[in-house]
């Protein structure tokens, strides 16, 4: 049976799951001000100030994705460059240990559409903990286009809630640290698809059709 969320608890939920995405390069931010005013050795100044740049970067990369992800990303009907997709995607998740390879053709498609395919790849890349490869494919094209993320690295694996949670029919309560995939659920189902996730030989694939 589906599970339903009052739109006041949704908008909580989503705040919180952002605020727990700022809050790790944040701090860095600060313990990296605190450094540079209780030391003043210059090579310590210099790796407070490479902290401090490498902070201000993850946090702005972090935003930009979750404005697009979480946020209204424009007026009702309005419709997201996959290019743009594509950017804050790879600022978000690509580092020395995950990389994206991204096979979707440049196109204007609807914000839902858009916000899914992200979402879809914060799922995905919870899979491989350990870093490893992320692609991503069309499934058909135009604006019912519908997206293969395949998540490949050492160990990957799909939570054990995950399915259920996509399903919109969780057997426990949707907390901060699960809205994320109910949300994923929620956009596949505005968008007229269904989203699942499930492992596929040594890779994990999460879908939408």
């Amino acid at each position: 049976m589906a599970a339903s969320i009052d739109s006041l608890d949704l908008a909580a939920l989503l705040c919180s799951r952002v605020c727990h995405d700022l809050i790790s390069p944040v701090a860095a931010l600060v313990n990296g001000l605190e450094v540079m005013e209780d030391d003043k050795d210059a090579e310590t100044q210099k790796l407070a100030i490479d902290l401090i740049k490498k902070s201000v970067g993850q946090a702005s990369a972090r935003l930009q994705f979750c404005r697009i992800a979480f946020g209204a990303a424009g007026s009702a009907g309005a419709q997201i460059d996959l290019t743009d997709a594509q950017k804050v995607a790879r600022n978000f998740l690509e580092d020395d240990k995950t990389k994206l390879a991204w096979n979707l053709p440049p196109a204007l498609l609807p914000k839902n559409r858009v916000k899914l395919l992200l979402n879809m790849l914060v799922i995905g890349a919870q899979t491989i903990p350990r870093g490893g490869n992320l692609t991503v494919d069309a499934v058909g094209q135009g604006e019912t286009m519908g997206f293969r993320i395949t998540a490949a690295g050492a160990n990957a694996r799909v939570g054990p809630a995950v399915a259920s949670l996509l399903a919109g029919a969780p057997a426990e309560g949707v907390d901060a640290h699960a809205i994320q995939p109910f949300y994923t659920g929620l956009l596949a189902k505005a968008c007229g698809l269904t989203v699942t996730a499930a492992s596929e030989g040594e890779a994990v694939v999460v879908s939408a059709r």
